[in-house]
């Protein structure tokens, strides 16, 4: 599909000193979902095929408050990481997509469920009435088209991410798996997203909701 263009007035930049780095940190309105994302850049990605990126979706409880219910926190740091040892790459976080999209607030109140009633993460949210997921990865494929990436090497364990990216005309080479451990906290969560969401999670082989 034809992606509408970045607006270079919505678009601020900046370099972005951090403990595994120096990034550039591209921070943008998507004109589509008038969202503010950003991107963080390492190395050089403009006109370079097989970028190593990661799409990576809001989780405030996980991301800024380590909560062990899911993996995204662990995830983020481990593909900061990835990019840094690649020596060129980019993450893209997407606002707006907590709890698959639905929200903070509907978030908790689908892990309130989870442990009331020991609903699994599809449940939680279907009894309440809320979609499984309405995530757009729009954004995500207009800022890499925005940065000239060419192709990407993308960081999911989610084959529907891989697929959506490509409907908006990102060109995906391959997908890197991004397997974190698995912990009583969050097992239930992950053969979830495994069982009943089409993620690919070998590591839990043998395991079963």
């Amino acid at each position: 599909m034809s992606e509408q263009s970045m607006d270079p007035a919505s678009v601020a930049e900046s370099e972005l000193a951090t403990r595994r780095g120096t990034f550039r940190a591209v921070a943008f309105r998507d004109p589509v979902d008038d969202q503010e994302h950003v991107a963080l850049v390492f190395g050089e990605v403009l006109d370079s095929e097989e970028v190593l990126v990661r799409v990576h979706s809001e989780c405030l409880t996980g991301d800024a408050f380590g909560a062990l219910r899911c993996e995204c926190g662990d995830q983020l740091g481990a593909a900061l990481d990835a990019v840094v040892r690649e020596g060129r790459g980019v993450l893209v976080y997407l606002r707006g997509h907590e709890g698959r999209g639905i929200g903070l607030v509907a978030k908790v109140r689908t892990l309130a469920l989870q442990d009331r009633l020991g609903l699994d993460t599809v449940d939680s949210a279907t009894e309440l009435g809320l979609p499984v997921d309405v995530r757009d990865y729009g954004p995500a494929a207009r800022v890499l088209l925005y940065l000239g990436v060419r192709s990407v090497r993308l960081m999911s364990n989610n084959p529907d991410k891989a697929r959506a990216l490509d409907e908006h005309g990102i060109k995906i080479v391959g997908r890197v798996p991004l397997l974190m451990p698995a912990r009583a906290e969050n097992l239930a969560y992950l053969t979830a997203k495994r069982d009943r969401l089409g993620h690919d999670l070998p590591h839990l082989d043998g395991t079963r909701g």
